[in-house]
């Protein structure tokens, strides 16, 4: 099915991005995977190529392309199996929040080393015992004459070693009565006396991503750091989740769409094998979903660049997506027999990573939920 959502343009900067890929990401990726952490060299290299929120506006020093530069960006690395560069977390997911919601002073302090590769950012909302539920945020920010105190711990947070600038959501109202009107954000930076980066944790998946815990230890951030409104953040991060388990959704169907491919390859070269009947079945089933998969998203990510309001579709391709996702790497796995289990196979590096993406971004349960509230019911 030809593809109709990309420009000329968006062509072009494919190739830019495969070059880099290529030449940045695929020599390392062993070393990083068992690194357990991205270079931070590599960092610097996406921003000097214009690969880091490739949409921003050159009057913060972005290159002023717009989200679907950011998923071809998503796709290159997909098509590679590279699970832990986390340049959407950064350029698609973060950023955003400091760019819609920030000040010209905060966007004219933070916003071009975001671009660069100065700054690698990261944010901070799951906390131990907490999961999804903001409700239950239990992180507190007090204020102290002009700065604010911060205390609580936060957990699973990707790029948490790396961070130069953390978004933290924080409880500023403790009373029951405020609820969500009770959280706000603050940006966090590295060095921050009080701000402690736990240990990286060892995860089944995305090797080469880094996922630590965080600590806040009467760490006290100056009020030009509070980001919106207090009482603010419950609204924001509404409003920013949207793209972001879009994002996971472009991701996962990439990802499906590459291991369907190199499974097609590796039966036909075993002449005997690809014609079993159950592997054709098995491959027209996959091939058929990925195809259905790719329609609907294609619509959503145009319908989203236009600026609509799409919390119920975005969530359908969370859940959709990664649910495919799933279905597809483990029947293409099994095609593969004893070497879909060893590791220097790319499928089965695809059958751990893709796991978690039923879990962040909310989990596909909370995704049913909001569907359904979305629905009316």
């Amino acid at each position: 099915m030809e593809r109709k959502l990309y420009r000329e343009e968006h062509d072009l900067w494919r190739r830019e991005v495969r070059r880099f890929v290529e030449r940045e990401v695929t020599p390392h990726q062993a070393r990083w995977a068992e690194a357990g952490i991205v270079d931070r060299q590599a960092w610097q290299r996406a921003g000097e190529a214009g690969i880091l929120c490739p949409w921003l506006e050159e009057r913060w020093g972005g290159p002023g392309g717009d989200f679907l530069h950011s998923c071809v960006v998503i796709e290159e690395l997909a098509r590679v199996y590279e699970p832990g560069f986390a340049l959407s977390l950064h350029s698609d997911i973060v950023v955003p929040y400091l760019h819609a919601f920030g000040t010209d002073e905060q966007k004219a302090r933070w916003l071009p080393g975001c671009a660069s590769g100065a700054l690698v950012s990261a944010i901070a909302m799951t906390e131990p015992g907490t999961g999804s539920d903001l409700a239950a945020l239990a992180t507190t920010a007090v204020r102290d004459g002009d700065d604010w105190v911060l205390d609580g711990a936060k957990t699973f947070i990707s790029n948490g070693i790396l961070c130069d600038l953390c978004i933290v959501a924080a409880r500023t109202d403790p009373s029951r009565e405020a609820a969500h009107r009770g959280i706000s954000l603050f940006v966090v930076e590295a060095g921050t006396p009080g701000f402690v980066k736990g240990k990286k944790l060892k995860k089944i998946g995305m090797a080469s991503q880094d996922t630590s815990e965080l600590y806040f230890e009467g760490c006290r951030v100056p009020g030009a750091n509070l980001l919106g409104e207090v009482g603010g953040g419950f609204f924001m991060l509404m409003q920013k989740l949207q793209q972001e388990r879009l994002v996971v959704a472009v991701d996962a169907q990439a990802r499906a769409e590459q291991v369907l491919a190199d499974t097609l390859v590796y039966v036909k070269e075993r002449t005997a094998f690809g014609k079993l009947q159950n592997t054709r079945f098995v491959l027209a089933d996959c091939a058929a979903k990925v195809e259905v998969g790719r329609a609907f998203l294609d619509r959503l990510v145009a319908e989203h660049t236009a600026g609509q309001h799409l919390v119920k579709e975005c969530s359908m391709a969370k859940l959709w997506q990664t649910e495919m996702l799933g279905q597809v790497v483990d029947a293409c796995l099994q095609l593969f027999g004893g070497y879909g289990y060893m590791q220097e196979y790319p499928v089965a590096r695809a059958f751990v990573d893709a796991r978690v993406q039923r879990i962040f971004a909310g989990t596909n349960e909370i995704m049913k939920v909001i569907i359904a509230q979305q629905l009316g019911l």
